[in-house]
């Protein structure tokens, strides 16, 4: 199965605080195997534009390690699946952990 996946990220490495990030690591996958890595800016910080914003470049999945409630209803509104609670590792890694089952997801850090 194909998929697109997002992880908000600072200097490589899961940012922990979703909305306000300076890049995502997006991330295609065939089943459980990269087939493309690239880097691109995050947007200014606005109230319910990331969805969209994702969404429209293709994002099928989002890896977080937090994220608001409304955040998570916005996604889910544009067919995009999201998984909160990410340990802090560079974007790659987490990913394959994400598709090996290897990784666990805790309890959603964003308090808001």
């Amino acid at each position: 199965m194909k998929k697109k996946i997002a992880v908000p990220v600072k200097e490589g490495v899961l940012d922990a605080h979703f909305g306000h990030c300076s890049h995502f690591a997006l991330i295609d996958v065939d089943g459980k195997e990269i087939v493309k890595e690239e880097l691109i800016a995050a947007p200014p910080h606005q109230p319910g534009l990331l969805p969209p914003f994702l969404a429209n470049l293709g994002v099928t999945d989002v890896l977080a390690g937090g994220m608001g409630g409304r955040a998570v209803d916005l996604f889910h509104a544009q067919n995009v699946n999201v998984f909160v609670g990410a340990p802090a590792l560079e974007a790659k890694e987490l990913v394959l952990g994400f598709l090996n089952e290897s990784i666990e997801f805790t309890a959603n850090c964003c308090d808001h």
